[in-house]
C-alpha cells in the first residue's frame, strides 16, 4: 500500500500544471474595434490632414459633448427624443403583437388579415412619411405615428411566424390533454414561439428608432435629430457628430436590454453560441 501510494505521489508530481488561459470579457472586446478607429481618426485629424469642418476630431467632439451636457441642452433633446421613440413603439409593437397572435393562431383571420399586412410591409417608411405630414401635421402626433408604422411589422411577422413553426405534434398532445385555446396559447404557442417574438421585440425597438431618425429629421422643433439638422445649418459638424453617437449608443443599449431579456427568459435553451 505505501508503494503504490508513493507512485500515485510522485505521478502526481512528475504531471505539468496546464495554466487556464484567461479569457477577455466579451463586453470588453466590443470596445476594441471603436478605440482603433478613435485614435486613427485622432492622428488624422491632428496632422490637418482633413479640416475640422469637413470631419472635426474626437477631442472636438468630446468638448463639445461636455458643453451640451453642461448647459443642459444635450438631455433636454434626448428625453423628448426617447419619450417619442418608447410611445410610438409601444403603439406599434402592442397592436403588432396582438394581431401577430390572432392571425397566428386563426387561419380565417389570416385569409382575411396577412395579404394586406404583407403589402403594407413592403413599403418604405420615407414613402409614407409625407402623407403623415400632411395628414396629422408636424406635430407629435405625426411622429409618433410614423414611429409606429416602423415597429408594428417587426413583431408582427415574428410572431406570426413563430407561432406557425410550432411543431404540430404539440397540438396532437394539447388534444389528449383536452387543452382549451386559452392553455394551447399560453401553455404552448406562447413559450414555444418566444424566441421568434422577442426577436421581433428586438428589431421593432430598432425599427423605431430609426424611424424617430427620419421623423426628426423632416421636420421639428426639439428632439436630437432637431440637434443634428440645427448644427448642420451653422456647420457645426461636431455637433452633428455629438448627436449621431447619442443614436448609436441609446440604439445599442436598447439591443443589449433586450438580448439580455432574451437571456433571462430562454434560459432553458441549449442552443449553438459560436466557437471560441
Amino acid at each position: 500500500m505505501n508503494i503504490e501510494s508513493q507512485q500515485i505521489s510522485y505521478s502526481n508530481v512528475d504531471q505539468p500544471k496546464v495554466k487556464k488561459k484567461r479569457k477577455i470579457p466579451v463586453w470588453l472586446k466590443g470596445f476594441v474595434l471603436p478605440v482603433l478607429v478613435i485614435v486613427l481618426w485622432q492622428i488624422v485629424s491632428g496632422l490637418g490632414y482633413v479640416s475640422d469642418t469637413v470631419l472635426p476630431s474626437p477631442l472636438l467632439i468630446v468638448q463639445s459633448f461636455i458643453s451640451l451636457v453642461m448647459s443642459g441642452e444635450l438631455f433636454e433633446h434626448l428625453g423628448i427624443s426617447i419619450l417619442r421613440a418608447f410611445v410610438g413603439f409601444l403603439l406599434g409593437a402592442g397592436i403588432g403583437l396582438s394581431l401577430g397572435l390572432i392571425v397566428g393562431f386563426s387561419k380565417h383571420s389570416e385569409g382575411y388579415i396577412d395579404p394586406t399586412m404583407q403589402i403594407l410591409r413592403t413599403i418604405p417608411n420615407l414613402a409614407v412619411t409625407p402623407l403623415f405630414i400632411l395628414w396629422f401635421g408636424f406635430d407629435e402626433l405625426s411622429k409618433i405615428l410614423l414611429i409606429a408604422f416602423a415597429s408594428f411589422f417587426p413583431i408582427y411577422v415574428n410572431t406570426f411566424n413563430g407561432i406557425r413553426s410550432v411543431d404540430a405534434k404539440l397540438f396532437d398532445v394539447a388534444r389528449v390533454l383536452e387543452f382549451s385555446k386559452r392553455k394551447q396559447l399560453t401553455r404552448l404557442i406562447f413559450p414555444a414561439s418566444l424566441s421568434s417574438i422577442l426577436l421581433g421585440l428586438r428589431l421593432s425597438l430598432g425599427a423605431a428608432w430609426l424611424s424617430l431618425v427620419v421623423a426628426e429629421l423632416m421636420g421639428s422643433s426639439s428632439g436630437v435629430g432637431y440637434l443634428i439638422m440645427d448644427a448642420r445649418q451653422f456647420s457645426q459638424t461636431e455637433k452633428v457628430f455629438v448627436g449621431i453617437i447619442i443614436f448609436g449608443i441609446v440604439g445599442k443599449l436598447t439591443d443589449s436590454f433586450v438580448k439580455l431579456l432574451e437571456k433571462r427568459l430562454l434560459k432553458w435553451r441549449n442552443s449553438f453560441e459560436g466557437i471560441n
